[in-house]
């Protein structure tokens, strides 16, 4: 059934990827707001997971960010190519986005799901609980154990990251550097790419 699910959203094309993506990203939110009218005693309650630490939003939101992009472009020069490849769905999703709309993108999905899985799963079931959820929930990489591996490390990292804050903040803006930064290189990689493409056909040409 997983592998089922993963292959029609690699089949999907751009367009149908990124309304995917709104609607799940939408879903969360949702799911997020009626389990916290439930489980929170109050409004203050909830306004208490999203306390304002400026020194804990970005220096250690950003570090942390910073470790794990690090983390990832040191794998990908280290592991096979086979072993990271989703089947082509981040760069499908990602490579002919704008700047401006990568970083709409990347602030959505990291408030969304910093929302569901840390403000409210976690701060109720525990770290296990929604670090495991949010892991389920890339359901692609599931067959891809490096990229699992990685996502469960990541999950843990931006919930130990809750816990020691207790600010959603410090993992909204974490999360929200992690995906902007990844996402903009595989821009940055098709345009490079695009340019030297066209580069050889006009050369090419001239000859």
């Amino acid at each position: 059934m997983k592998n089922r699910q993963a292959e029609i959203i690699k089949h999907m094309n751009p367009r149908e990827l990124l309304y995917h993506l709104y609607l799940s990203q939408i879903a969360f939110f949702v799911i997020g707001l009626v389990l916290a009218y439930f489980l929170f005693n109050s409004l203050e309650s909830i306004k208490q997971i999203f306390a304002w630490q400026p020194v804990n939003i970005f220096v250690i939101g950003t570090s942390v960010a910073l470790i794990v992009v690090g983390a990832d472009l040191l794998l990908m020069k280290l592991v096979p190519k086979s072993l990271l490849d989703d089947g082509g769905i981040n760069e499908k999703m990602f490579q002919t986005r704008s700047f401006p709309h990568i970083i709409l993108l990347a602030f959505i999905i990291s408030f969304a799901e910093e929302f569901l899985f840390r403000g409210v799963i976690q701060t109720h079931f525990g770290i296990w609980v929604a670090s495991i959820l949010f892991a389920a929930l890339h359901i692609r990489y599931l067959h891809k154990w490096v990229l699992f591996i990685s996502v469960v490390i990541i999950s843990f990292i931006l919930g130990y990251t809750y816990e020691v804050t207790g600010s959603l903040w410090v993992t909204i803006w974490a999360h929200f550097l992690i995906d902007m930064l990844l996402a903009c290189k595989i821009r940055a990689d098709y345009l490079k790419n695009n340019n030297k493409w066209k580069t050889g056909v006009v050369r090419d040409g001239e000859q």
